[in-house]
């Protein structure tokens, strides 16, 4: 293919995923899109798979069996979800093995909030409400992604969570309906968390410099995502009786848009490269984990056993 001819077919490509035209696997597409596509779902797959991990040192701490049984299914859903996105991003020329070696090591990323700490069982509520709720308003912008195979799984994906989210709802309101503790659990918890759930879609991009938005993955900005997520969600939370550990937080009616203290995008950065409060312990799991299991990989895969 000459310059000219790729360019112009590069150009029509752009055209056609801008106007709301969908890519399949078997389609030609430009190497720019394929690694940009590819980096998205990566990062999705390996925020799946990580964020098992803080809700996973619940299970043997929940209150009772009901609640060990929720929290295992949900646990299981993540790392479905997991596998169906690693697939996703096998199709598009790298191996599960390489993109395993690169979380593993650092070369790639996850979402900052699976990179903190959780201290108290009220944390897994907000985690399963809260970070679950600004997670699944990324997804569903995903629903309309032109790389079709993604926005398929994603239907899939978004189904499940909405199941999450009623999930951490009930534990935060059993234990907003408790003890005096226990309430003090939960806000604790929501004080804690409350940055990194400002963080968690990222610094204002606009739209005409937004990569992903341009090639038509995701339909919408990081701040529309944020200010949906307020919208939504802090009457919700203040309903319950939970004080939001913003003083500047307010919604400007003239404008239509909520204010808030500018969140700490050096931390947001920071933690994405590894430098979180439980970044390289959860990654140590994650190695242990995989080295311990590398003779079923071994067996199933039909290589011979070193």
């Amino acid at each position: 293919m000459t310059v000219s001819s790729l360019e112009s077919r590069t150009r029509e490509f752009f055209e056609r995923v801008s106007n709301g035209g969908k890519v399949e696997m078997t389609d030609w597409m430009p190497d720019d899109y394929r690694r940009e596509v590819l980096k998205f779902i990566e990062m999705h797959a390996n925020s799946e798979i990580m964020g098992a991990l803080p809700e996973r040192e619940w299970i043997n701490r929940a209150p009772t069996i009901h609640r060990k049984l929720a929290l295992t299914a949900k646990i299981q859903d993540e790392v479905g979800h997991s596998q169906l996105l690693y697939r996703l991003a096998e199709d598009l020329g790298k191996s599960r093995e390489q993109m395993f070696t690169d979380l593993l090591d650092g070369r790639t990323k996850f979402h900052n909030v699976f990179h903190y700490p959780t201290y108290t069982w009220a944390d897994a509520g907000i985690i399963a409400w809260l970070v679950d709720a600004a997670a699944i308003l990324s997804q569903k912008a995903l629903l309309d992604c032109s790389y079709a195979p993604y926005a398929r799984t994603m239907a899939k994906i978004c189904w499940e969570e909405s199941f999450h989210i009623k999930h951490g709802y009930d534990i935060v309101v059993t234990m907003m309906n408790g003890t005096d503790r226990q309430r003090e659990m939960v806000q604790d918890a929501l004080n804690r968390w409350w940055g990194p759930l400002m963080q968690f879609h990222g610094p204002r991009t606009p739209r005409e410099t937004d990569k992903d938005i341009a090639w038509g993955i995701k339909a919408r900005a990081n701040e529309e995502l944020r200010q949906e997520f307020l919208s939504l969600y802090v009457p919700r939370i203040r309903e319950l009786g939970l004080t939001i550990p913003d003083p500047n937080l307010r919604y400007d009616e003239e404008r239509g848009v909520w204010e808030y203290t500018e969140p700490d995008w050096n931390e947001l950065r920071s933690v994405v490269t590894g430098h979180g409060p439980r970044s390289q312990e959860r990654l140590g799991f994650r190695r242990m984990s995989y080295e311990q299991e590398a003779w079923v990989r071994r067996a199933v895969m039909g290589r011979p056993v070193v």
